[in-house]
C-alpha cells in the first residue's frame, strides 16, 4: 500500500511538470502560432529611441507592448501554479526568463508576420478593424490604474496595435497555408482505445534524466508482469489491477501511427475488441493492453484535424523561413535587461487573449 501511494506521488508530480513545461511552451494563449517554429535572429545593437525593446526591418516594438503580454502571462501562472513558481527554474532557467524569451520571440514573430502581410498585400478589413477596436476599448477599460502602470503606461491605441498585429498575423497565416491537402485517409488517422498497465523499467534520476534499472530489478519487474496476466486469465477485472499496479499516469490510452513506439502500436493494432495482450515490451518498461476500441469514430476524427494542422504548420514554416531570410531583430539588450514582471504587483488581468479570442475565433 505504502509502494502504490508512493507511486501515485511520483506519478502526480511527473504530472505537474509535464504540465508546467506544457503551460510554458505550448501555451493556448498564442492560437494559431502555436507550434510554429521562433526562428527569427536576435541579434543586439545600440542607437534605440525611448522604450524601444527591438527593431525588426523598420517595425518597432515598444515595453508598453511587451509589459501587456508579460503582465497577462504572468498573472495566467500565478493563477495555476500560485506566486511561488517564479522562484523555481527549468534546466538552470528561471521561469521568469523563460517566460521573457518565449513572449519576445512570439513578438517578434508577429512582426515579421506583418511585413509578410505587406509583401503579400494582405490587409485587414474594416469588419476585423472593428473587431479589433471593440476588443481594445473592452480590455482597456477593464484595467485598473496600478494594472496600467504595470504595463509602462500602456494606452487603449497600444492595444488596439497589439490585436491589429495578431489578427493580421493570423490572417497571413490561414492565407498561406490554404493550399494544404486536407483528406486524410481513416487508415492514417485510425485511433485504437486500450486499458493499459504500464510497469516501468526506468526512472528519474535526481538531475531529471531517465536512466534504466539493473537488470535483476527488470527481471522482477517482469516477473510481476507474468503474475498480472496470469491474474487476468483467471478472470480479475482488468482495471483494478491497473489501478493497483500501473506506472502509466493515465489507464486508458490512445494508440495511433507515428504517435508512440511502433512495436507498440503494432501491437495494439492487432488485438481484437475486449482482447488481452501479452506483455509487450516498450523501451521503458512493460505493457499489458486490454482494447477498448479497435476504431474510435471521435478520435480518429480529432487526429485528422491535428494531422491537417501538422500540415499546416510545416507548410507555413517552409514559406516563413524563406521569408525571413537574413532579416534580423535588433534587441536593446540595455532596456530588456531591466524588464522584470515578477517585483512588481500587476494587478489580475489576465484576459488579453480571451478577449480577442471572444471577438475574432467566432467570425
Amino acid at each position: 500500500m505504502l509502494q502504490r501511494k508512493e507511486k501515485e506521488i511520483r506519478q502526480q508530480a511527473r504530472g505537474v511538470v509535464r504540465k508546467l513545461l506544457g503551460f510554458l511552451l505550448c501555451t493556448a494563449l498564442f492560437l494559431i502560432l502555436n507550434g510554429c517554429k521562433d526562428d527569427t535572429e536576435i541579434v543586439l545593437t545600440t542607437g534605440f529611441y525611448e522604450n524601444e525593446v527591438f527593431r525588426i526591418e523598420g517595425m518597432s516594438c515598444y515595453s508598453p507592448e511587451v509589459m501587456i503580454y508579460l503582465t497577462n502571462i504572468r498573472n495566467q501562472y500565478e493563477d495555476v501554479f500560485g506566486e511561488e513558481i517564479f522562484a523555481q527554474n527549468i534546466d538552470g532557467i528561471s521561469i521568469e526568463e523563460s517566460i521573457k524569451q518565449t513572449v519576445l520571440a512570439r513578438i517578434a514573430k508577429i512582426k515579421m508576420m506583418n511585413l509578410m502581410a505587406e509583401y503579400y498585400e494582405i490587409t485587414l478589413d474594416e469588419r476585423e478593424l472593428e473587431l479589433a477596436e471593440n476588443a481594445a476599448a473592452e480590455y482597456y477599460q477593464s484595467l485598473s490604474a496600478e494594472e496600467i502602470a504595470s504595463m509602462d503606461g500602456a494606452t487603449q491605441e497600444t492595444v488596439l496595435q497589439l490585436y491589429e498585429e495578431y489578427a493580421l498575423a493570423n490572417k497571413v497565416y490561414q492565407y498561406l497555408v490554404q493550399g494544404v491537402n486536407q483528406e486524410i485517409s481513416d487508415d492514417e488517422a485510425r485511433t485504437v482505445t486500450v486499458w493499459q498497465i504500464f510497469l516501468s523499467t526506468s526512472y528519474d534520476r535526481e538531475n531529471g534524466e531517465r536512466a534504466d534499472v539493473s537488470e535483476t530489478e527488470r527481471e522482477a519487474v517482469y516477473q510481476q508482469a507474468e503474475s498480472i496476466c496470469e491474474r487476468l486469465e483467471a478472470g480479475e477485472d482488468f482495471m483494478t489491477l491497473a489501478s493497483e499496479y500501473s506506472d502509466a499516469g493515465e489507464l486508458e490510452a490512445y494508440y495511433r501511427k507515428g504517435e508512440q513506439e511502433e512495436s507498440l502500436v503494432e501491437a495494439v493494432f492487432q488485438l481484437a475488441e475486449n482482447e488481452v495482450s501479452g506483455i509487450i515490451e516498450g523501451k521503458q518498461g512493460y505493457y499489458i493492453f486490454q482494447c477498448i476500441s479497435t476504431y474510435d469514430m471521435e478520435q480518429t476524427e480529432a487526429r485528422k484535424r491535428e494531422i491537417v494542422k501538422e500540415r499546416q504548420q510545416e507548410m507555413f514554416g517552409q514559406i516563413y523561413t524563406m521569408f525571413i531570410g537574413d532579416k534580423r531583430c535588433y534587441l536593446n539588450e540595455e532596456l530588456w535587461d531591466t524588464i522584470s514582471f515578477t517585483e512588481q504587483s500587476s494587478g489580475a488581468t489576465s484576459n488579453f487573449f480571451d478577449i480577442y479570442a471572444k471577438y475574432f475565433s467566432a467570425n
